[in-house]
């Protein structure tokens, strides 16, 4: 099982509407439905022994460290091919996304190869690492210690954040790697490729293990005359990058910034960029649920051709399983800090619910299995979802009015909660938190069921089996 379709949004404290720092991630993946679950591990239920299940690699004891702290975590709920967690926030309020599947080349593969035996990879990084983090660039330091030791099968990105600061960490080969702390007021889109363009070794804000800078010399692996660009040294620049990785960095450039320009295919879109207003979560998910809206490549839209409308992947697609925004609020006691916001299937027909992190339990609709089952919200998301692909004209604007009543209805909950929690610690706040979060989930589990009700009336006469008298 290989989930290699995600889209990762960054955004910094200083270019966010709130303060927060928000990092966020679509996780999907191919034709078999891989169905998402929400859970708390508390520290016993941390691993003391570790084997992967796809590369059988065995991780020393010691490196499970003795102190895991609690988490959540979003993983595929199956088990077959391991955790796969995905996401979370840990009681420290260090939040982890991992991982984005990206490209590279023949050149370092030449010379560092992804291992063929053993390794770590997207099914075992947040488990080994978040429970273990008490800043964000701890997890720089604890997953280049991982890769270093124990080496990796696949290229990935990864992204950490905590009140002040994003990290965005890149796999190089099968042991090496990268890191960029996020500028304040900034933002970044990161697609299926390697994202990290300018770096500079040795100064504040830039991390990679210490072999690489030399290894790029001694093997002559820098294009560029000047500097150093690492997707030009370690990335790709490729057919499928043009139509399957850049349009989606594309469209969101454009969406943050109408003055942004360039084209869908451009191969050298900036990995840290300024957005025109501060970033909110509604424009996270909005950019996670778009499918070139108001251009010809809109697979619904009115303007293409029928190749147009197949030219670009979008980033709001069927294959959208999972997706979270990882926020770390500034404004809010350490007790409430902590939001992950999460929602199941295609973004373009489901909403978002705000969960506190500082729990001891996850509501039951968010405990999916993996059969289909109409009380679980992930396979309700679903059925919506492929209901409203077949007239997206009649099915759209009630999916619309649908996520913005569940969004209010969830803020409003959040801000009564946030007053009711203020002043409250330890498990009277995990309580109260815990409460607020089944609140939020069966609002827009009820939300859903009226959405799905709604869509049936309103496609009752547009089905084809029909015969009225006055036809």
């Amino acid at each position: 099982m290989k989930k290699a379709e995600c889209t990762t949004i960054l955004v910094g404290k200083n270019a966010s509407i709130d303060g927060s720092t928000m990092i966020a991630r679509s996780e999907d993946g191919g034709r078999t439905i891989i169905p998402e679950g929400f859970e708390v591990i508390t520290p016993e239920k941390q691993p003391k022994h570790y084997e992967s299940i796809i590369s059988h690699q065995k991780i020393d004891d010691e490196d499970l460290l003795d102190n895991p702290l609690r988490y959540t975590s979003a993983p595929d709920v199956s088990g077959e091919s391991g955790i796969w967690a995905a996401a979370g926030i840990n009681s420290a309020n260090v939040a982890m996304t991992a991982t984005e599947t990206i490209t590279s080349n023949s050149r370092i593969q030449g010379i560092d190869p992804l291992l063929r035996k053993g390794g770590l990879g997207e099914e075992d990084f947040v488990t080994l690492t978040l429970p273990y983090l008490h800043k964000a660039v701890d997890g720089v330091k604890r997953v280049g210690y991982l890769l270093e030791k124990y080496g990796t099968y696949e290229m990935n990105g990864m992204a950490f954040a905590d009140h002040d600061e994003i990290w965005y960490l890149e796999t190089i080969g099968g042991h090496h790697w990268i890191a960029r702390r996020i500028p304040d007021d900034a933002y970044v889109v990161a697609p299926n490729r390697l994202n990290i363009d300018e770096f500079h070794f040795g100064e504040e804000g830039f991390m990679a293990d210490e072999q690489l800078e030399d290894l790029i010399a001694a093997y002559h692996l820098n294009p560029d005359r000047e500097g150093y660009n690492m997707r030009h040294i370690f990335g790709s620049s490729t057919i499928k990058d043009a139509h399957y990785n850049n349009p989606r960095a594309w469209y969101v450039h454009n969406y943050f910034d109408p003055e942004f320009g360039g084209t869908p295919s451009d191969q050298d879109q900036p990995f840290i960029c300024h957005a025109n207003r501060k970033i909110s979560i509604e424009d996270i998910k909005w950019v996670e649920s778009s499918h070139y809206q108001d251009t010809p490549y809109d697979v619904y839209g009115d303007q293409g051709t029928p190749e147009q409308k197949k030219a670009f992947r979008p980033i709001g697609l069927n294959r959208n399983f999972e997706t979270h925004i990882l926020q770390v609020r500034n404004d809010v006691s350490e007790e409430l800090a902590g939001v992950q916001w999460l929602c199941f299937g295609p973004n373009t027909f489901n909403s978002m619910v705000p969960f506190y992190t500082n729990i001891n339990d996850t509501p039951a609709s968010f405990k999916t299995g993996p059969k289909f089952d109409l009380k679980k919200i992930f396979w309700l998301n679903k059925l919506t979802a492929q209901l409203g692909d077949t007239n997206f004209k009649v099915y759209g604007e009630l999916e619309t009015d649908f996520e913005q009543k569940s969004l209010a209805e969830c803020h409003f909950i959040q801000h009564e909660t946030d007053a009711k929690a203020k002043n409250l610690t330890g498990e009277t706040a995990t309580e109260l938190l815990t409460a607020a979060n089944q609140k939020m989930a069966d609002q827009v589990y009820n939300n859903t069921i009226e959405l799905l009700g709604n869509m049936v009336n309103e496609g009752h006469c547009l089905m084809n089996l029909k015969f009225d008298l006055l036809d």
